[in-house]
């Protein structure tokens, strides 16, 4: 490493440590020794930290204790004249900064000032790493790029955001130790951040610059398996799985320097646009660690090669910025061109296979009926998405998982906004994207690209018809509606003896190396994104693909859910550690997960059932644990009796943990959960003779929080789970 480097980067660490010890000693005379320290909503303690020592920090005298670790982490003051760095000094020193800021961001939920406020956002709780990672695994993101500082004017600060977004990353922000950031030049210009948006501000000055390494450490403990403490598992994991690196943007000072060592530490290169020592590739790191004086115009373009990192970017003739990133872009009122749809007019989405290729133009998108520019501003109209396809490949049964994509694909132009699917559609047009010319004609470009290059292996050919005219529209949603019914009925109908053959998910094996998803018309994936028709299309669409076809074989044990071949086929693609899997039970054998399952479903011993979970519920569960504590006991692949991950829509399957006793287990779970699914598991529990009144019967921490005041609430209403066999 650069004697220069090194020698900065330990100037400014010891600066960000005697900083720490600073904002310590005034949380101490402030609070106290004794008083909480922690980030919101997390069971990973403060995540760096807790990766590289194990060290659970849960008080003030706990900071005291890491920073005194930090200090001695810490190689002595550069002396310019008489002293030599080398390599490992800069690193500890790296590795010594990212304590110390994690320790300085602690002690601002404490004392002030508050890390979250105005545009900043803090620290990332559990619930966002998890319902993120999905992105992370299946490839959506491929990587988050760390930027640090500030672009010579807001118009280059945009530009590079919209580029990142466009190559679908995730982008963290923060700020030199006095200088803007690039989020405050964004919010100039209001541009739209937040997770939704994938544009992330997390905090002003450098120190929060943490936040973004105390993800990658996170995704590791918890996607990963990797065991806090071990910190060589969890940087060697990182570097290889977790695509990241740092944008050094605008001058670079002593605590930049510090920052970009303790990046390294992780595998993540720093990519300047001024002129500072570079840093060459070392012992087994193939890529350089310190690239400088990269013009702005292609810093993007020089991380993303440095880096490794596989983009792909589809390339469409509309006349906004397009990708994953726009998704969760919203279109408020005020912002909002036209609307269709959303109870204000009528919508349907509708998506249908022809027999005969005579019957579809591929290619051709027909607009019936006024366009965009016939409202005037704020004004609506109704929208019916017709869509036709063929090709020897395509099934009925694949209509639906087609249609779906509707919703994905029409939030992919930036100022598109789209929410539900067919006849309860709602679609809104931004006045940024209609001046830059959007018309209704690029919702079918978009539609036609996308569908081609997703699906294209199981149809030839395809065309869209967007209708306008009312009467269209009512005429189309009329023709949908029927086929929805039949759909629906069709659908419902398969269960897991009426197929030979079901299909494995291993896209989260790039996290979680040896968990197998095993997906059955019964039992969707644990993430709740995928069906067991899911599964037979992804594979249809890529045979090489993570969605395999899985042979029943044998019946080893019915009531668990135990064949032969799956069993065969999870042992080999766990990495030959699971031995056996139940599809059935949550006791005996479990199926493993990653860490992106919607809901956890745990044994309540005393109360003879189980508790649900979701994954947005941040408050402590009867259990004793929160979420984010649960899921590091389920995920990474383990396989741990009594503790279960799966999907919502899994809880009204008549194959929930139906060895177990199934739905009459279920002796609490949140009252949101109860809400949003109410209707479904009332159906169920009205199947199983347990009567319309079985939700109320369970309880919500509206009425208990603990297991004993569980079990009060489940005795005085008679819950059918206190008369069940015990569990174990």
């Amino acid at each position: 490493m650069s004697k220069i480097i090194a020698s900065a980067a330990i100037r400014g660490a010891h600066a960000i440590v005697d900083r720490a010890e600073g904002k310590l000693k005034e949380t101490i005379e402030a609070v106290g020794k004794d008083h909480r320290a922690e980030f919101p909503n997390t069971g990973y303690y403060l995540p760096v930290i807790y990766a590289m020592t194990g060290e659970k920090v849960e008080t003030v005298a706990d900071l005291e204790r890491i920073l005194a670790q930090a200090r001695d982490l810490l190689p002595p003051a550069p002396d310019e004249e008489h002293w030599l760095p080398y390599l490992g000094w800069a690193l500890d020193a790296g590795m010594a900064t990212l304590w110390a800021e994690e320790i300085i961001e602690a002690c601002k939920y404490i004392v002030g000032p508050n890390p979250v406020d105005n545009i900043w956002l803090g620290a990332a709780d559990d619930v966002i790493m998890r319902e993120r990672g999905i992105e992370f695994v299946d490839g959506t993101a491929p990587g988050f790029a760390a930027c640090v500082g500030s672009c010579p004017d807001n118009e280059t600060a945009v530009r590079i955001a919209r580029e990142l977004q466009q190559k679908n990353l995730y982008i963290f922000m923060s700020a030199t130790s006095n200088g803007k950031s690039m989020a405050e030049q964004l919010a100039e210009e209001g541009v739209q951040m937040g997770w939704e948006t994938r544009l992330i501000p997390y905090g002003r000055g450098i120190e929060p610059t943490v936040y973004a390494l105390g993800f990658a450490a996170r995704v590791a403990m918890s996607f990963g398996g990797v065991k806090p403490g071990d910190f060589v598992r969890n940087l060697r994991y990182n570097k290889n799985r977790v695509f990241a690196f740092v944008l050094a943007l605008g001058p670079v000072d002593d605590e930049k320097y510090a920052n970009a060592a303790g990046a390294i530490n992780f595998g993540f290169p720093t990519i300047a646009d001024t002129d500072i020592p570079q840093i060459l590739p070392t012992g087994i790191c193939t890529y350089e660690h310190v690239v400088s004086s990269v013009p702005l115009d292609r810093i993007v373009e020089k991380a993303i090669e440095v880096r490794g990192l596989k983009i792909t970017i589809t390339e469409i003739p509309i006349p906004v910025a397009f990708g994953p990133a726009f998704e969760g872009e919203r279109v408020r009122k005020e912002e909002m061109q036209v609307e269709f749809g959303g109870q204000r007019t009528p919508a349907v989405e509708y998506l249908t296979m022809r027999h005969s290729s005579e019957e579809v133009e591929d290619g051709k998108i027909e607009l019936v009926g006024p366009d965009v520019d016939t409202v005037e501003e704020g004004g609506q109209l109704p929208l019916g998405i017709f869509i036709e396809v063929y090709g020897r490949k395509m099934q009925p049964d694949f209509e639906p998982i087609l249609e779906r994509q509707i919703h994905t694909y029409c939030n992919f132009p930036q100022g598109l906004f789209h929410m539900g699917q067919r006849d309860i559609a709602w679609t809104r047009i931004s006045k940024e994207a209609y001046k830059a010319g959007f018309r209704l004609r690029h919702i079918g470009d978009t539609l036609y690209a996308k569908l081609h290059e997703d699906f294209g292996a199981i149809f030839d050919k395809i065309q869209i018809t967007l209708y306008t005219n009312e009467e269209d529209v009512l005429r189309l949603r009329d023709q949908a509606r029927k086929v929805f019914a039949e759909r629906d009925a069709r659908l419902a109908g398969m269960t897991d003896e009426s197929v030979d053959t079901y299909y494995s998910c291993t896209l989260c094996q790039s996290f979680a190396p040896n968990h197998v998803c095993i997906i059955t018309p019964e039992h969707p994936g644990l993430c709740g994104a995928y069906n067991w028709l899911d599964g037979r299309a992804a594979y249809e669409i890529s045979p090489a693909g993570p969605n395999q076809p899985v042979p029943k074989g044998k019946t080893i044990d019915e009531r668990l859910g135990q064949w032969e071949k799956v069993n065969e086929f999870v042992y080999n693609q766990s990495n030959f550690t699971l031995e056996r899997f139940s599809a059935y039970s949550m006791v005996v054998d479990p199926m493993t997960s990653c860490g992106c399952f919607e809901c956890a479903s745990v044994v309540l011993p005393s109360t003879n059932g189980i508790m649900i979970v979701p994954r947005e519920y941040p408050e402590m569960t009867p259990c004793g644990m929160k979420f984010s504590t649960l899921a590091g006991e389920i995920g990474g692949g383990k396989q741990t009796p009594g503790f279960f991950g799966h999907s919502k829509q899994y809880i009204s399957s008549p194959k929930f943990h139906r060895a177990d006793g199934g739905l009459t287990r279920v002796v609490w779970m949140t009252k949101g959960l109860k809400e949003e699914i109410k209707d479904a598991v009332t159906e169920r529990a009205k199947a199983m003779d347990l009567g319309e009144d079985f939700l109320d019967k369970v309880a919500d921490e509206t009425v208990a929080n603990t297991e004993e005041e569980v079990l009060e609430y489940i005795t005085k209403k008679n819950h059918p789970a206190l008369q069940m066999e015990p569990m174990f």
